[in-house]
């Protein structure tokens, strides 16, 4: 099978021939149809990451594709892959044939296309998580989103208004939530604007990840500061999944996918820092 490897954190990706993975317990093969870029790919890549799959290692921890060998799912099954330590304790996505840990699999809608189902899970279920475990949002709240045109952000802005919520993207008027995707000196000037006893949900920090804080400033507007891991709060997001994938197929949701081929992935890798780009990246065989 042809895979992109990386034999050193921070050097070009490599397409390559690997030997097909092979049936085993507790596993199954997944033929990849379509394999996220995202900023963590780039970070375990970088070797900024807590932690990271021995070199030489294939990247990747969201695809989507059809079963190939398995235990728990029958061949043919179309399936989205996450987590379970791929691309991030072992090898990932970018590959033809996906060797992957059976609790990594949700099965994956006939309506959901599969560059679609490879990139939803972190941006739809961070924003899911984001908006009603974190933030318990209530209908009729006011919300400012902060880079509500990236992938996270604009699931974000359906999701809260879809809850009832009005939703803004500019700072104006005083809001009760904050959910900022950015963070830096953006989640700095949009702080101001959330009202005393409001609360502020830290997603990202692609414009930069320090903020400097007026301590007795921010201790008189006693503004909630609620940080998102969604590696502790997988669960959460696994839960959501069905709900997500069926808002997506019908329409009710949209993101926006942008397609590279396997041996465009260092392109992929730059693409998603580019300021303003919309959507993910998701690598194609």
């Amino acid at each position: 099978m042809k895979a992109v490897r990386i034999h050193g954190f921070g050097a070009a990706p490599v397409l390559e021939e690997m030997e097909d993975p092979q049936p085993r317990a507790g596993r199954t093969i997944v033929r990849m149809a379509a394999a996220t870029v995202g900023h963590i790919d780039r970070t375990v890549w970088s070797g900024g990451f807590l932690r990271h799959p021995p070199l030489p290692y294939v990247p990747g921890v969201e695809a989507a594709g059809t079963v190939v060998a398995s235990e728990c799912y029958t061949a043919g099954q179309r399936v989205w892959l996450r987590g379970a330590g791929l691309g991030t304790n072992a090898d990932g996505t970018w590959c033809e044939l996906i060797d992957a840990p059976d609790e990594a699999l949700g099965l994956l809608p006939d309506e959901v296309d599969m560059a679609l189902g490879s990139a939803f899970f972190s941006p739809s279920t961070s924003a899911w998580v984001a908006l009603h475990e974190i933030a318990k949002l209530q209908a009729g709240e006011r919300v400012l989103v902060t880079g509500a045109t990236g992938a996270v952000g604009s699931m974000v802005l359906q999701l809260a208004r879809d809850a009832g919520a009005e939703v803004i993207t500019e700072a104006g008027a005083p809001v009760t939530l904050l959910v900022d995707t950015v963070g830096g000196p953006v989640l700095e000037a949009a702080l101001p604007g959330v009202a005393p006893g409001g609360r502020a949900v830290l997603v990202g920090y692609t414009a930069g990840n320090t903020l400097a804080l007026d301590i007795a400033h921010f201790l008189q507007r006693d503004v909630a500061l609620l940080p998102l891991n969604m590696f502790r709060r997988e669960a959460a997001g696994r839960a959501a999944a069905p709900e997500l994938l069926a808002r997506l197929g019908d329409g009710r949701l949209k993101l926006d996918v942008k397609r590279f081929r396997l041996d465009e992935a260092a392109t992929a890798l730059e693409w998603i820092t580019q300021r303003g780009h919309r959507g993910r990246a998701v690598l194609v065989p």
